[in-house]
């Protein structure tokens, strides 16, 4: 539980820095251990939001704090690494905007306000992850219980089982990381353990969806000169070709990683590359296996 002691640190005041460094260490060793008990639910959440999000609906992170934080991270990373909308992937933040960059009081008891926003913003065809380490966050657990009765794909990730927010989801992921060694600062490990599977829910689902071929993120926006060499190396590694076949089709391409790479990889021109893509809905490995 999130409020439980923590034996090994309740002496880490009179410790050393170094003493004080090993302690947290060896505890952030066991949060790997913790989020890989729940590999089958966070699979189970990642096919299920991948279905949603391949029928056009949208993923919501709700969360409070910490929680909701960490989510924001996570949902602003994906349209620069996948080259999706940011409308795919939004956060429901307790406290609004303002509660990303410090504290808004009593936000996270606004179960109210949660109602509110997920009436106004979800729809059935879409996916809410409710995001809280004790489980009881009134403003997530509010949310997703919502989310349920409008038909909505419910998920919920926190360090406490058993708890209130585990009940109201259709897929409870519980990483029980354990007491913090500093009590009741979740930011730590059970902060820790959310960020690992908010990565693994966010790269399944957009693996699932054909955003990405062998390892590649053959749908990245190359937008600054850093990203065009990276997009250049990414679509010889795909199509097997040297780099000015790769720069060659990436021009022709308008500067799209998976057309350049259909243009290097089976020599057709930019319209039929767009063609195949198409009639393979977007998958990339389908068109260069056919």
């Amino acid at each position: 539980m999130t409020h439980d002691r923590l034996s090994s640190s309740l002496e880490i005041d009179r410790l050393g820095t170094e003493e004080i460094v090993s302690i947290i260490q060896s505890e952030d060793r066991t949060v790997a251990d913790a989020v890989a008990a729940s590999a089958r639910p966070i699979a189970q959440a990642i096919d299920g939001i991948a279905d949603r999000l391949g029928s056009g609906g949208r993923l919501f992170y709700v969360g409070a704090g910490t929680s909701g934080r960490l989510a924001m991270v996570d949902a602003s990373e994906i349209p620069p690494t996948y080259g999706v909308s940011p409308d795919l992937v939004q956060v429901l933040m307790a406290g609004g905007k303002e509660a990303f960059f410090s504290a808004v009081e009593g936000a996270e008891d606004d179960d109210v306000g949660a109602v509110r926003e997920i009436e106004a913003r979800v729809k059935p065809e879409d996916a809410v992850v409710g995001v809280t380490a004790s489980g009881t966050t009134p403003y997530t657990v509010a949310a997703v219980r919502k989310a349920n009765m409008l038909g909505a794909l419910t998920v919920g990730i926190t360090s406490a089982p058993g708890s209130p927010l585990t009940r109201e989801v259709d897929i409870p992921i519980v990483a029980e990381t354990g007491p913090e060694v500093i009590l009741g600062s979740t930011r730590m490990k059970s902060g820790t353990a959310q960020k690992l599977i908010l990565n693994t829910i966010s790269t399944g689902v957009m693996i699932r969806l054909g955003h990405v071929y062998s390892n590649l993120m053959i749908e990245m926006p190359a937008t600054n000169i850093k990203l065009r060499s990276r997009a250049i190396l990414m679509i010889q590694m795909a199509a097997g070709v040297d780099k000015p076949s790769a720069e060659r089709a990436f021009d022709a391409s308008g500067s799209n990683v998976k057309i350049a790479t259909v243009i290097a990889k089976l020599g057709v021109g930019r319209e039929e590359a767009e063609n195949r893509l198409q009639d393979h809905r977007g998958n990339l490995r389908e068109v260069l296996e056919k």
